[in-house]
């Protein structure tokens, strides 16, 4: 079977691993090898968002759904300010059938470093870890925090009032867990008193 016949799937290592966030369909864990996630921003979204990019020692969890119709239109639209790059031979995963599976990334020369004025979103962090914790547990959110980097990269804490548009609902359990990781790596978080007037609402 040719690959353009392949049911067609997308490897989600951010928010998308959080089921809440989308309705995609068939969606199961899977690990991509070779990548890892940074912080970027881009000119097409006011605020710095994950991105994976390749690095040979290191290899991220995740989930792999099934783009609807195998139309990549969609979803291609939501991930606007990123590229997508085939992996089907770097992923491990349990689907039973041949498919095709890609990866949304920012490339080199497309996104810029997070500042005060394009900060990371405590409440995406939030709803991240969420999806983490619920498909990996424990160990699955500290592997997360492991295999991203750019932490140097401010955070609005924007919890009271959540920017991120699929902010979900959490715990004060959960809220702690992620506070405990971010004072481990010495982020910068910034009141969302402070934050940049674009971003006010």
């Amino acid at each position: 079977m040719s690959a353009n016949m392949h049911q067609k799937y997308f490897f989600g290592y951010g928010s998308l691993v959080n089921r809440a966030t989308h309705a995609y369909g068939q969606a199961r864990p899977a690990r991509l090898f070779g990548w890892r996630r940074i912080w970027r921003h881009t000119d097409l979204r006011p605020v710095a968002y994950l991105t994976a990019i390749p690095d040979p020692d290191c290899a991220i969890d995740g989930l792999i759904a099934h783009v609807p119709g195998d139309d990549w239109r969609a979803l291609d639209i939501r991930e606007h300010a990123y590229d997508r790059v085939a992996v089907c031979d770097d992923v491990t995963h349990d689907a039973p059938d041949p498919i095709h599976i890609a990866v949304y990334t920012v490339p080199e020369g497309k996104h810029g470093r997070p500042s005060a004025e394009h900060p990371v979103l405590l409440s995406y962090i939030d709803t991240v870890v969420q999806g983490y914790l619920q498909e990996f547990g424990a160990s699955g959110v500290a592997h997360f925090f492991a295999t991203t980097s750019g932490w140097s990269a401010p955070i609005l804490d924007d919890r009271s009032a959540p920017i991120y548009p699929r902010a979900q609902t959490t715990t004060d359990a959960l809220r702690k867990r992620v506070d405990t990781h971010l004072a481990h790596l010495a982020t910068t978080r910034i009141p969302l008193a402070e934050a940049h007037p674009s971003l006010r609402r």
